[in-house]
This record gives C-alpha cells, sequence and structure tokens, in this order.
C-alpha cells in the first residue's frame, strides 16, 4: 500500500473505507496512543497467520478485510514489542458487517449466499422469500472478522462500527 495520504475522495471513488479512523489490527490501543508507541516496524505483518494485516496510510498497520477474515488469535499483539498491540489495554472491537443492499447480488434476483456460507458465526441470514432478499446481518452474532467482506463478489459488505 502507498504511503501516500488516502484522500477522502480518491478511497470513496475506489470503493475503500470511508475517511476517518483507519481499521487498526483488533488489539490496537486508543488511536492517540496506538500512533504515538507503533514503530511501523512490520513485526505485527509478519507474523498475522492470515497476512489480514497491512501497511496503511503513513505506514501503520491496518486490517485489510478485502484479504480475509481475522481469527482474532493475537499473535500480532504478541509480536509487538511496543505495546501499540495490547488486548488487555485494546478498546474493545466493536465492528459489524454492514451491508449495502443495492449492491448486493441476492438483491437483485441473483442467487448468491456466498457470506453466509463463508460466515461460521451464522450472522448473515436469507429469509425465504418469492422475491429477491438481500441477508439479514445480525449484529449479535458477528464477531467482525470481515469473513464475509472479503468472499462478497459485488463488494456489498464492509465492516463498520455501530
Amino acid at each position: 500500500m502507498s504511503a501516500l495520504p488516502n484522500l477522502g475522495r480518491r478511497a470513496w471513488l475506489r470503493g475503500e473505507q470511508h475517511p476517518g479512523e483507519a481499521l487498526r489490527p483488533p488489539p490496537a490501543i486508543a488511536e492517540a496512543d496506538f500512533l504515538d508507541r507503533c514503530t511501523r516496524c512490520d513485526a505485527c505483518l509478519r507474523a498475522c497467520p492470515e497476512q489480514v494485516l497491512v501497511r496503511g496510510d503513513g505506514g501503520w498497520p491496518e486490517f485489510n478485510p478485502q484479504l480475509g477474515e481475522c481469527s482474532f488469535c493475537m499473535d500480532c499483539s504478541a509480536a509487538c514489542t511496543e505495546g501499540a498491540l495490547d488486548p488487555a489495554a485494546a478498546r474493545p472491537w466493536l465492528f459489524t458487517a454492514k451491508l449495502d443492499v443495492e449492491g448486493c447480488l441476492a438483491r437483485q434476483g441473483v442467487h448468491c449466499q456466498t457470506c453466509r456460507d463463508a460466515c461460521s458465526h451464522r450472522a448473515l441470514q436469507f429469509v425465504i422469500s418469492s422475491q429477491p432478499v438481500p441477508p439479514r446481518v445480525q449484529s449479535d452474532f458477528c464477531t467482525g472478522c470481515g469473513g464475509c467482506v472479503a468472499v462478497c463478489p459485488s463488494n456489498a459488505l464492509r465492516l463498520e462500527q455501530p
């Protein structure tokens, strides 16, 4: 990823996360403290068995759900010697799947349940109907792992905080 700033319009046109706080690895401490402590050494990126951590804008690590799901194994935290990734001090992981209903293939009448099949927590559910219907995100079951985001063929899913 580029070390250049991710300008809001450019990110929006590319369909990337909307501008704002970056999607840091799940055990990240508060953003200001994270930026102070993280040395951008890439140890967390190398430690991630799922390879879903990338160098984001400014070189700081970010979780990219387009690459796959996070298993919350905390190997990234174990590799961080600076305390920027600390499960004991981390902010609560409140991200859940958010569906762009109009972009969903199921809503357009295409038989697609890829997101449901990828979700081991059963957070995406389809209601039987004679009309095309998108899945319902059951936020109580969603862990925010991003597994559904990576497999969606129309990029209709993203992670958001409530």
